[in-house]
């Protein structure tokens, strides 16, 4: 579980740090040729993947870790099943030291879940439970309703009149990361004022009466009340009426349970480095658990496969780097990063696996642009002329940002640079956590251009003379 504050120190340090990256870069002209002359690999790489004998094999790779296992939930038997599938599927492209290393995860089982509007009509409310949310006493609770569109406006309601009802969070999009402040959040603060269950607005900015979950995470000291996802169309539709001043009540039934911690597994592969071993290894990644509704195609089975057979592509196509490029596919993402913090655990303190750069895949692949990248001036200056030989696929956009993805966000953290994909994902959010997260989503030839580019760049960044810089930090 990675704490907020840490997020936010992280996002500060390389906050930081972007703005130090706008400096004229200064490298040498050695080192600009000794990149430039990689031109005509990575052209090879971005024909094979997008044009040649590679095309369409990430996709049918793709559809088929979907359409056989399905939503692979934390704790369930399909992501277990999924896990020993890419253990043989990795072995069976002849990726070298296959292996898992386990990781505790979170096991929330969701049950019945149901929400009816009884008064002042009636009418089903599509719902869908928050990770870790309690469920209701047997028969569920019949509450009336306090529909508030933020924080604030809760906050300004005295506690008699929300304590027994359920609060209902009508709040506007505006982002992922503002938005979604009310899922993760939202039950305890509506617990503190003393309502008996709350119910939020999808974190979406598009619906077609689509409910969304996500995880959600319960303050320490404050009461545990069921709490879940609403339609935005519902969501609307109780505010309309509250701000008319009808009397609303909901009749409220979920039977998700919480149950001890399960151990499940990371799932690595390598493409061993032809000079330094498994030392400087480049790490390619995306995470393998999805939620339960959905085929978790788009989050994050993209980012799983483009990781995976960048490898594979690469060693079919004889391409081995000096250093070791390992793909992992983490467990136990969406319910808190616990795959990607146990990782980091296990490997911080190096000894001789000293990691050089971590890319991340987690938010989504379709047509890509080019990349994001965490990392200081120096990192930031060599990255940017590696980013430019993906010039045959128009994908040479360039951003600053805080971090990589969030599995990696650790290594950030600790001075590691990375980068992670921009890609035309202003559709992402329609379909994220929910019954659309399908394999309609996934284009073929947009899937292709993120595994070359992805396999292109990591194989650069991975045979380089000199490593991508880290940033110092300062215990």
């Amino acid at each position: 579980m990675v704490a907020l504050r840490t997020l936010l120190t992280l996002t500060l340090l390389l906050a930081a740090g972007s703005a130090n990256a706008a400096a004229e870069c200064q490298l040498s002209e050695e080192l600009l040729a000794e990149i430039r002359a990689y031109q005509p690999v990575v052209t090879r790489i971005l024909h094979e993947i997008v044009d040649g004998r590679f095309a369409g094999e990430t996709w049918k790779a793709l559809a088929e870790l979907t359409d056989e296992f399905g939503p692979r939930m934390t704790g369930s038997q399909q992501l277990e099943d999924a896990i020993d599938y890419a253990v043989r599927g990795m072995k069976q492209d002849g990726l070298e030291n296959v292996h898992t290393e386990e990781a505790s995860v979170p096991h929330w089982v969701r049950g019945y879940e149901r929400a009816q509007l009884v008064e002042p009509m009636r009418k089903e409310i599509a719902v869908i439970g928050l990770g870790s949310s309690v469920g209701t006493r047997k028969g569920g609770i019949v509450a009336e309703v306090v529909v508030v569109e933020s924080f604030e406006e809760l906050e300004s309601l005295p506690e008699e009149v929300v304590a027994g009802k359920i609060v209902v969070y009508a709040q506007p999009w505006q982002n992922y990361g503002v938005t979604g402040q009310y899922r993760s959040q939202g039950a305890s603060a509506a617990a503190k004022k003393g309502a008996v269950a709350s119910l939020i607005r999808s974190v979406t900015q598009f619906s077609i009466g689509s409910a969304h979950t996500g995880f959600q995470e319960y303050q320490d000291g404050v009461r545990k009340i069921p709490t879940a996802c609403i339609t935005v169309e519902d969501s609307e539709l109780l505010l309309r009426k509250y701000r008319r001043g009808e009397t609303l009540k909901i009749h409220l039934e979920m039977n998700d349970r919480n149950f001890k911690p399960f151990v499940s597994r990371n799932t690595i592969g390598e493409l061993v480095g032809s000079e330094e071993k498994n030392t400087s290894v480049v790490v390619v990644s995306g995470h393998l658990d999805s939620w339960d509704v959905g085929v978790g195609a788009m989050d994050d089975g993209g980012g799983v496969m483009i990781s995976w057979k960048a490898l594979t592509f690469l060693k079919e196509m004889g391409l081995r780097p000096r250093r070791t490029i390992r793909a992992i596919l983490f467990t136990g993402e969406e319910q808190g990063l616990w795959g990607g913090q146990r990782y980091y655990d296990d490997h911080k303190e190096g000894g001789e696996e000293e990691f050089s750069f971590f890319f991340e895949a987690d938010i989504g692949t379709f047509n890509p642009r080019g990349f994001d990248f965490a990392g200081n001036e120096e990192a930031s200056c060599i990255f940017q002329e590696v980013v430019k030989l993906m010039a045959p696929l128009n994908t040479t956009e360039f951003r600053q940002t805080s971090n990589a993805g969030p599995d990696v966000s650790f290594w950030n953290f600790a001075g590691y640079p990375g980068a992670a994909l921009i890609n035309d994902n202003d559709k992402y959010f329609w379909y994220h956590h929910s019954a659309g997260d399908s394999m309609l989503v996934e284009d073929p030839v947009s899937l292709d251009k993120c595994a070359a580019i992805w396999a292109a760049a990591a194989y650069v960044v991975a045979d380089l003379s000199v490593p991508i810089p880290k940033v110092i930090v300062s215990n």
